[in-house]
């Protein structure tokens, strides 16, 4: 007897805690709706570009998408 317990109340815990498991996991991929499409062709290297904002990049210019680059764009010195 695992855990002290008789075998079919175990397999019915392990049965509940599975399920509950599973349950979990379908509704937080449902609310998060994760992509989960791939693109055919990877970009080449450089041409990814992602946006964070409020950093800026290693050359001291911001980098494209945050609002400093769109403050100098429409306010060139």
């Amino acid at each position: 007897m695992p855990a002290g317990v008789t075998w079919p109340r175990y397999l019915k815990m392990l049965t509940a805690s599975l399920l509950s498991m599973l349950a979990g996991a379908e509704v937080v991929h449902r609310y998060y709706r994760p992509d989960l499409s791939i693109p055919e062709v990877p970009p080449a290297p450089g041409q990814l570009q992602t946006r964070l904002l409020g950093i800026e990049g290693t050359t001291g210019t911001p980098l494209s998408g945050t609002r400093a680059a769109e403050e100098e764009r429409s306010h060139p010195s």
